[in-house]
């Protein structure tokens, strides 16, 4: 109860926090206070949606992370991992959770939950869905727009609803 509590209280100091370049250096501390585990230095600009209350425990964002605004995390029992140096666009939404197909007359459609991992130097462009169960291998892209329901290969580029696979990003520096 305390716990949820402290991250309503923090959470919403963090989503209302002044919108200043200044202050985008600092607003990843309140989001810390508010239970979300961030390993490091990172820019949130914030607002972020955390559905259930309680869900901020779940999350875990790497060192060097940006997360842009309008980004929601639908975690009520699953993690939500994001690796190093990503960088998720504005209104990304995480859902760890889905239901049923089939409505059962005593117990409805019923739901099952499963972690989201996104591995290091992610890109994944403005108003991505990725549901349940999926793994975003390191430096792959996600197109904007896009929504992800299968696990992702490393240095991919994939896009679309469903998203598909594009083309290789395997480049030599």
């Amino acid at each position: 109860m305390l716990q949820k509590l402290r991250e309503a209280i923090f959470l919403t100091l963090a989503n209302h926090f002044t919108r200043l370049a200044f202050w985008d250096r600092y607003r990843y501390k309140l989001y810390q206070l508010s239970g979300l585990n961030i390993k490091g230095i990172c820019k949130i600009f914030g607002p972020l949606t955390i559905r259930p209350i309680g869900g901020a425990s779940y999350i875990e964002i790497g060192q060097g992370s940006v997360l842009n605004t309008e980004i929601r995390f639908g975690c009520p029992k699953e993690y939500i991992k994001i690796g190093k140096r990503c960088h998720i666009g504005p209104r990304v939404s995480f859902e760890t959770v889905n239901h049923g197909l089939i409505y059962e007359e005593k117990g409805g459609r019923g739901h099952f939950t499963k972690p989201i991992y996104i591995e290091d130097e992610v890109w994944i462009g403005c108003g991505v869905i990725i549901l349940q169960g999926v793994t975003i291998g390191k430096g792959a892209v996600i197109a904007a727009g896009s929504v992800v329901y299968k696990n992702v290969p490393a240095k991919t580029l994939y896009g679309g609803v469903p998203a598909k696979f594009i083309k290789s990003l395997d480049f030599e520096n």
